[in-house]
């Protein structure tokens, strides 16, 4: 869990961090055995990479099946490798979907609002909080791949009840990225028209405001959402929405 992206990079992804994982049980099933130590250490340093808290189903499921090797059952060492290979893809489009769209925003949402409040607590309860997000059902996870095997964790990813989990949370999640965008987006329009009685028509206060408040940070937030769907990069939509604060700020078209 601690250590899966320290040696993060394009080549294994997360194998180093896998390894690491499983390093103190290899140890210990391959005391006596050196080259059995090696080679299974050779099997976990493979290409690997997946969401951490769903992942952890994949390091106790390895371990279980490296104890049946080291104890010289009738398995063939490579369905050790077949099996994460097997189920690291579907354990993180569950887990990414989850923790990464779902629970973190909810939860970074919730705790942000305490901190601009002035609320100096509020880094340390969400660090606390997180930890318990994360590692209760990590543990639980590992556990369930250990002790369990491979059908348990193929039976949670085909059960209905987890499909329903999913779409809930989605929904979910996509109220609070909308609270999101109306808490922390801010497009301001600057325009203002002199009338002919002398009164000022402010754009934003007067029209946008009143028609239907919030309706420019959601369209910006649209904005960036069809350009990432049209494959352009998170760097670039950043350089594009610089360009447009400084043309909107230089011009008078946008305002604070």
């Amino acid at each position: 869990m601690w250590h899966i992206q320290a040696c993060y990079n394009y080549e294994k992804m997360q194998g180093l961090g896998f390894l690491h994982a499983m390093c103190p049980a290899l140890g210990k099933l391959y005391a006596k055995d050196l080259e059995g130590r090696k080679a299974a250490m050779e099997r976990h340093m493979d290409f690997f990479n997946t969401e951490t808290v769903f992942g952890s189903a994949i390091v106790g499921l390895s371990l279980a099946m490296e104890e049946e090797v080291a104890n010289g059952a009738d398995m063939d060492p490579n369905a050790v490798r077949s099996i994460k290979t097997g189920l690291m893809g579907p354990l993180a489009g569950i887990g990414d979907s989850m923790m990464q769209g779902v629970v973190t925003p909810l939860v970074l949402a919730f705790f942000l609002e305490m901190g601009l409040s002035g609320n100096i607590a509020a880094p340390i309860i969400y660090a606390i909080v997180m930890f318990l997000i994360i590692c209760v059902p990590a543990y639980f996870l590992f556990m369930l791949g250990y002790k369990k095997g491979g059908e348990a964790v193929l039976g949670m990813l085909e059960s209905g009840t987890l499909k329903k989990i999913i779409r809930i949370a989605g929904i979910i999640g996509c109220m609070a990225l909308g609270a999101l965008v109306c808490s922390y987006v801010s497009v301001v329009c600057g325009i203002e028209l002199t009338q002919a009685d002398g009164t000022v028509f402010s754009l934003q206060s007067n029209l946008f405001d009143a028609i239907l408040p919030g309706i420019l940070p959601l369209g910006m937030t649209m904005l960036c959402y069809k350009l990432l769907q049209k494959g352009k990069s998170s760097i670039w939509v950043l350089v594009f929405l610089i360009a447009i604060g400084a043309v909107g700020g230089l011009t008078g078209i946008l305002a604070w």
